[in-house]
């Protein structure tokens, strides 16, 4: 019983791959969508922005993490969210370091972003 709890309390604070995470950020003005990623168990990520669609590859070492932007579905976006999607991609491939705060993972760089773990 030790081992299991052991490795449930690693599951909780570890890096969150296999799991949905929405930005923690109120949805634009004239939406209800907010940004969210959906790690994979490779740290490869489906990243759902404010309008487009992206694609990614988080790598993890320690608390050190590196994005690398992938593909980018532009879904012909109104130019506010488009510019809002280019930041918030900009500020993923930014980020340095990860840590977890309860179900909230903080993504930090020249920009602390924020991500919640979806509940379901």
């Amino acid at each position: 019983m030790t081992a299991f709890n052991g490795l449930s309390s690693f599951a909780q604070e570890g890096f969150p791959f296999e799991s949905e995470l929405t930005l923690d950020a109120a949805p634009m003005r004239g939406s209800k969508r907010i940004p969210n990623l959906e790690i994979g168990r490779s740290g490869d990520v489906i990243i759902e922005l404010w309008c487009k669609g992206a694609r990614g590859q988080f790598a993890v070492a320690n608390e050190t993490v590196i994005f690398v932007p992938g593909p980018v579905d532009d879904r012909g976006c109104p130019a506010d969210r488009a510019a809002a999607d280019d930041q918030l991609l900009a500020a993923l491939a930014d980020v340095a370091t990860w840590r977890r705060e309860g179900d909230v993972l903080v993504l930090a760089g020249p920009r602390q972003l924020r991500f919640r773990l979806n509940a379901n």
